[in-house]
């Protein structure tokens, strides 16, 4: 997948919220991190810099992305909710509405 720097950093904040939305890092999520970051090509400094991005700028740069794009982030997120064997309501709270607001 193919992103520029601000799809890179959107998509890291989408990331960074799913494995803190249960309120627990667990480790299989650390394990599907490291592998995202080879992946996609993103450092710790990418992430924190991801965090500082307003969550409206964020969707904004989603909702411009290909439909290519917005799949493969669909499913990076769904295995990273999956990653640690349990799914938890806000996990899918959060795909929902990332899934909502691509207009996917």
């Amino acid at each position: 997948m193919e992103l520029n720097l601000a799809e890179k950093l959107a998509i890291i904040k989408m990331i960074y919220s799913m494995v803190h939305a249960d309120g627990i890092v667990h480790s299989g999520e650390i394990n599907e991190v490291g592998k995202l970051m080879k992946l996609i090509d993103f450092d710790s400094n990418q992430i924190q810099y991801a965090q500082n991005i307003e969550e409206s700028q964020s969707v904004a740069i989603l909702q411009k992305m290909t439909d290519d794009k917005k799949k493969g982030l669909t499913k990076i997120l769904e295995d990273l909710a999956k990653s640690d064997g349990f799914v938890h309501e806000k996990e899918i709270e959060l795909l929902n509405n990332v899934l909502a607001s691509m207009e996917v």
